[in-house]
């Protein structure tokens, strides 16, 4: 089955030349017109040969993901500021996703509800104005203002601004405030330059971004006033191309430099020289959420059986390619509350039959597939396709559920966003990265209470709010700990959430290429470190 899927794979990104020339080639030509080392007298222009351009593919940079721009207020487009280099926290991540100093150079935890966090003194925006508490004040406000996800996470009741100090008060105590300001919607921004109608921001990163093109791309050239030591290229070209096969092709045929989010059947084909891979584990993780306004998914045991049907292993070892690893829950098993400590339905068939049997649903007319009171039993599986192995997702449960008579329909859509809101789905099935701030809290805030945002499904429970309402006040990292390992287990036996893989990042690096390098939290990608030889 695994050579079968790679050949298909291969055969597809063959058949994919002709797109990649007229996406990828027509572009190269303009920028080498522009960048030709002759001027116009035929003499050589050594500024311009000199000029360091690097061309970088990635399938995330699009409406679909909420990710239309890089200004971080906007949705989830935080990722894209500080993916691209644009943006940075006050904190960041380590390799063991500890919190370090960036923009800030320490914290202190005044009280429950106060904290004192001190600016570097050397930090400029790319308008030429200097980072300073005031600065900062401005960005988180506007911040809270505009972004729902941001104002629930941090509950701010007051900011003080004094030089480089900024003092922060919370409304109720927020023990993961430091955290929750290292997301990507933490990025500070100067909002006295303004967001511009495409999405643009001033940022503190090494690069500037000059121009945002939602599901193209963005151009960014060196910030030469950078903080943090000189930026090695020149100009970056960030090209979306949300084809997997595509991005394959881009990357062999050298239009590109570096690329993220290649299928993983395609990392073998770019494994040897002049290519290299940096991956890394993530808690990026595919999961299904339940909608809990279908009749037949309210019933404890249709979800249980569905629960019990899905071949992890095999989706897992075949059809990632040994690229992830087949989940239990939202964490990996190397967090401290990770998958070792929970329990999930067991991939079962018959058992899967079974609870289907003892609801009342049978196979009464001899088509294969379940029924009650004369309907079938269909599930309408919703999932988009810039995640390249979410439509495998969707295609391998398709395939485990007819074992148990349960007709999966598959809408595979960039347009999810639409069919979400108009609620013509049974079980939706995207990627997130459920710890990116090291803490357990975040996955619960985002996706499980009666407030989340991402809640689609009308999950609730009552026994897990009161305890989120614990873990929001607890300081204590081992009671944290073990409050996640409790309320994980609850959404397990709900079957509210089917976790079905954790991911590795993989990203792929051209000819001469250092310094891109993939991180546990998948957010550091460009760098003042990428360079091109």
């Amino acid at each position: 089955m695994k050579s079968k899927h790679l050949l298909k794979r291969v055969s597809t990104v063959l058949l994919a030349v002709v797109s990649i020339a007229l996406l990828v080639v027509g572009c190269s030509s303009s920028e080498a017109k522009g960048n030709s080392s002759e001027n116009q007298t035929g003499e050589v222009d050594t500024k311009i040969a000199e000029e360091k351009i690097f061309t970088y593919g990635d399938t995330t940079f699009n409406a679909e993901n909420d990710e239309a721009n890089v200004n971080p207020h906007n949705g989830y487009a935080g990722w894209a500021c500080i993916r691209y280099g644009i943006g940075e926290t006050l904190f960041k991540y380590s390799d063991t996703m500890a919190l370090e100093p960036w923009l800030a150079t320490e914290y202190k935890n005044v009280d429950e509800n106060t904290w004192m966090i001190t600016l570097k003194d050397d930090v400029t925006f790319s308008s030429g104005r200097k980072l300073d508490a005031a600065a900062v004040k401005a960005c988180i406000e506007d911040l809270v203002a505009v972004h729902k996800r941001a104002s629930g996470d941090l509950k701010i009741q007051e900011i003080i601004a004094d030089g480089q100090v900024l003092t922060i008060k919370t409304t109720s105590p927020v023990p993961a405030l430091m955290n929750y300001l290292s997301d990507p919607y933490g990025c500070i921004i100067d909002m006295e330059a303004g967001i511009t109608e495409d999405g643009n921001v001033s940022g503190t990163g090494p690069y500037i971004a000059t121009k945002v093109e939602t599901d193209k791309g963005v151009t960014l050239i060196k910030n030469k006033n950078y903080w943090n030591g000189t930026p090695k290229l020149d100009t970056i070209y960030v090209k979306t191309i949300s084809n997997g096969d595509t991005l394959t092709m881009a990357m062999q045929s050298g239009e590109l430099d570096g690329a993220y989010g290649l299928p993983y059947a395609s990392l073998p084909l770019l494994s040897n020289e002049p290519y290299s891979i940096s991956s890394v584990a993530t808690s990026r993780s595919f999961f299904g959420q339940i909608n809990y306004k279908t009749e037949a998914l309210q019933d404890a045991n249709v979800r249980a059986a569905i629960a019990g049907a899905i071949d992890k292993e095999s989706f897992t070892k075949v059809l990632l390619n040994g690229n992830g690893t087949a989940a239990v829950g939202p964490f990996p098993a190397s967090f401290a509350f990770g998958d070792s400590t929970v329990k999930a339905q067991p991939y079962d068939l018959e058992a899967s039959k079974d609870l289907l049997s003892k609801s009342g649903w049978t196979d009464t007319d001899g088509d294969g597939y379940v029924d009650k009171n004369g309907e079938k039993l269909t599930i309408r599986w919703l999932t988009y396709p810039s995640r390249q192995e979410l439509p495998l997702l969707a295609e391998s449960v398709q395939a485990s559920m007819k074992k148990i008579g349960i007709d999966v329909v598959v809408n595979c859509t960039a347009n999810s966003k639409d069919v979400l809101t108009s609620g013509d789905w049974d079980i939706y099935a995207s990627a997130f990265v459920c710890a990116p701030t090291g803490d357990p809290e975040y996955f619960f805030t985002t996706h499980c209470l009666d407030t989340s945002t991402k809640n689609r499904g009308g999950y609730h429970n009552d026994e897990l709010e009161a305890l989120e309402k614990q873990m929001s006040l607890s300081f204590d990292d081992a009671e944290r700990e073990r409050l996640a390992t409790q309320m994980t287990q609850i959404l397990l036996d709900d079957n509210g959430f089917i976790f079905a893989s954790h991911l590795k990042m993989s990203i792929v690096s051209g000819k001469g290429v250092t310094g891109l390098v993939a991180h546990p939290c998948d957010y550091y990608v460009i760098t003042a470190d990428l360079d091109k030889n």
